[in-house]
């Protein structure tokens, strides 16, 4: 089993920084990927950023240039740096990591852009 608790989130005006970090335990051989979708209310979830176990990070087209997502091998941990916030960027926030061909995703935080 893959056992993913996340940190971070909150309320953040607009234009605002804020970081979440994910910690991924128990059975993490063989990760292929982890990084973070998000779902906004009324939304289907979409992939925010994802980094591969050699580094090549993808992001969504929403997000580049103001998200910077890294990876501690070592600590088994992805932090998703997020400047320049925006309203739309409202939504729950879901660590993933996948492995084998499964997906296995934390409980989601919550990340509100407003003033």
């Amino acid at each position: 089993q893959v056992q993913l608790v996340e940190s971070g989130g909150g309320l953040v005006q607009p234009g605002g920084s804020l970081s979440l970090s994910c910690a991924a335990s128990g059975s993490i051989f063989s990760i292929n990927a982890m990084g973070w979708y998000r779902q906004a209310p009324g939304k289907q979830r979409e992939l925010v950023a994802g980094i591969s176990t050699g580094g090549t990070t993808n992001y969504a087209a929403s997000v580049k240039g103001r998200f910077t997502l890294s990876r501690d091998n070592a600590k088994n941990t992805v932090n998703l740096q997020m400047n320049s916030l925006e309203p739309e960027d409202t939504a729950v926030y879901f660590c993933f990591l996948a492995k084998l061909g499964k997906f296995y995703w934390g409980q989601g935080t919550q990340v509100t852009v407003s003033s």
